[in-house]
């Protein structure tokens, strides 16, 4: 399984995107999941390196595989991030669900209150990340919208 060292980072510490409402929740989902203490000497671009795969670094993952602890709980963040930025939006409590088989295949969905606001099935999940932090708030944005325009149609469910 790839872990990044600091010889191979992509995600330098200048970067702009760093600053990204999505992202700097997610440095704070990846640092609370963080039982040992390992990212208390990290930059911030350091905790957010793996999640960034390049060509090759998706080169260096085997396509068939089972996602580590450090895999899944980069998934649980992800997830996460997008609840807890459901929740600001709306002003309603969003609860991320996760579900995955030991063989990387599940279901991620947030709900808020009786409604299924984001509803996503996962696949080979030892491979999750994005190309760029600017992709992975563009897809973040675009889940975000989506659940908020579901919220708003049906507040009623969602108030439930």
């Amino acid at each position: 399984m790839y872990e990044a060292d600091e010889q191979q980072a992509v995600v330098l510490d200048g970067d702009p995107a760093l600053q990204q409402p999505i992202i700097r929740q997610m440095v704070v989902q990846l640092r609370s999941m963080d039982s040992y203490g390992t990212y208390d000497t990290w930059s911030d671009a350091r905790v957010l390196d793996p999640l960034v795969l390049t060509k090759a670094r998706r080169r260096a993952i085997p396509v068939v595989g089972d996602p580590d602890e450090t895999t899944l709980s980069r998934v649980k963040a992800y997830y996460n991030a997008l609840a807890q930025m459901i929740e600001r939006e709306t002003g309603l409590l969003a609860v991320p669900m996760i579900n995955i088989s030991h063989e990387g295949f599940g279901r991620a969905l947030i709900l808020v209150g009786k409604l299924v606001a984001l509803d996503k099935t996962l696949r080979d999940v030892h491979r999750f990340g994005f190309d760029s932090l600017d992709a992975l708030v563009a897809e973040a944005e675009k889940q975000l919208a989506k659940a908020a325009g579901l919220v708003a149609a049906h507040r009623a469910v969602a108030e439930l």
